[in-house]
């Protein structure tokens, strides 16, 4: 990302936002994800669903290039008396912290060569936990614009490595139209 990207999103992220609840995807996984061991949520903002993994019991690191989203996140995590680990990384031009994750989560953030790394830092049996908007998302909304949604049909095709647990591509019950996908380093 370039630092004119760092500074849209710094920006963005000044501005109050109202609570959010985390991803009804990555919720509704509780029964699958761990609840001990190392969790890497990549370009994860504000730290929404990096909160939830801790509270669940998860030793987390929060990944994103906005220092802003960062220290909110860091500040939330006081608040609920969890641990998070923070840092600012331009995942697009750095390499991923060295692993191994039990957990690695990348929602809302596409940036195909990242698939190429994600098994690299997974532990064995470890998780990736991905979804993203696909092109028929524009059906019924401006944003995310093209160039950041998935072809229909892509994702199983970026996946190399890993053993698909479940895959779904659909509209969602938030009224987007995601492929999601759960993915196990064997």
């Amino acid at each position: 990302m370039s630092e004119e990207d760092r500074r849209r999103w710094n920006t963005r992220y000044r501005e109050p936002q109202e609570a959010r609840e985390p991803s009804a995807f990555l919720r509704s996984l509780a029964d699958l994800l761990p609840v001990t061991g190392r969790a890497l949520d990549v370009a994860g903002g504000t730290g929404r669903e990096a909160l939830w993994l801790a509270r669940r019991g998860l030793d987390v690191t929060l990944l994103d290039i906005s220092e802003v989203a960062l220290e909110r996140a860091s500040e939330d995590a006081r608040a609920a008396g969890v641990g998070l680990r923070t840092q600012s990384l331009d995942v697009e031009v750095e390499p991923l912290p060295p692993g191994p994750f039990d957990v690695v989560l990348c929602l809302n953030f596409l940036w195909r060569p990242l698939f190429a790394r994600f098994p690299q830092v997974l532990a064995p049996g470890g998780l990736l936990v991905f979804a993203q908007p696909t092109r028929s998302n524009l059906q019924r909304h401006a944003h995310p614009s093209a160039r950041f949604l998935l072809e229909d049909g892509e994702l199983p095709r970026l996946v190399q490595g890993l053993t698909c647990v479940s895959y779904t591509e659909a509209w969602t019950g938030e009224g987007r139209h995601e492929a999601r996908l759960v993915a196990a380093r064997a």
